[in-house]
């Protein structure tokens, strides 16, 4: 850490004034001889600067949210209150998104094989006088190694689901789905495109092509997931999903990966 008068190496100093016990400290000798004296919050540019909770109150509620700790235990539990709460989940599951945005790569490639979906979560139903229809989300799982992405979408067109693909899976790729439409041209774009016809069968009984595996997934992230609402917090929850899927895939743990 440098010191933001003199440019010089600040020290680790002990200061039982302060909640953190601890500062940077710059006690640098000038031409003239007198003393920098200048000292800088450990918290400078760390996750620790968003908030005037202690250190280690932050870090018992980021691994208890990240563990998906109940908000109420955590609450009776350390005396949190409910704003502060709220206000750190969300920090929590923005860093994630940004996190994840920023980090992702793209998944299968020549020999891999990657089966792809799309879901819709919620169901639609009338709020405060208008019909309010549930989220689609697309998304493919890499067999093997259980790399996955999911992604929200306004539709189920072509347009967007090509795109999609185009974004996350590589050329070369053997790509499995049911026979929806959207995918047909799949075969021209560089993929070895399999379906299997779910009206008949959920086994191809010839390529013996199937979508069990994220088929699967489906119903364990809408376990994860709250009910789906319109407050804009539903991409959040699924990057929470993808990070923490991640995290298992690699056997890394949540909080140390955070």
């Amino acid at each position: 850490m440098l010191c933001p008068k003199c440019n010089c190496s600040m020290v680790l100093k002990n200061d039982r004034k302060l909640s953190d016990g601890i500062t940077w400290y710059c006690g640098k000798r000038t031409n003239n001889s007198s003393v920098c004296y200048a000292s800088k919050t450990i918290r400078v540019s760390s996750w620790f600067s968003k908030s005037k909770l202690t250190i280690a109150e932050i870090f018992v509620l980021t691994y208890d949210v990240l563990k998906k700790i109940g908000t109420s235990k955590i609450i009776k539990e350390y005396g949190f209150g409910s704003n502060t709460m709220a206000s750190w989940s969300q920090c929590i599951r923005e860093t994630i998104l940004e996190y994840i945005e920023m980090n992702s790569q793209m998944i299968g490639g020549p020999g891999k094989t990657v089966e792809i979906d799309e879901s819709k979560f919620g169901k639609r139903k009338y709020h405060r006088g208008h019909h309010v229809e549930g989220q689609w989300v697309f998304g493919g799982v890499e067999r093997d190694s259980g790399d996955s992405f999911f992604v929200a979408v306004h539709d189920r067109t072509a347009q967007t689901l090509i795109s999609v693909i185009q974004e996350w899976i590589r050329p070369g790729t053997t790509t499995i789905s049911d026979c929806w439409k959207a995918y047909r041209s799949l075969d021209t774009l560089g993929f070895d495109h399999l379906t299997v016809n779910h009206s008949i069968s959920f086994v191809d009984e010839i390529t013996g092509a199937h979508t069990n595996t994220i088929e699967g997934t489906w119903r364990h992230i809408k376990t994860q997931l709250p009910q789906y609402n319109r407050n804009g917090d539903f991409a959040l929850y699924l990057a929470e999903y993808m990070f923490s899927k991640q995290c298992a895939v690699k056997e890394l743990d949540m909080n140390t990966k955070f």
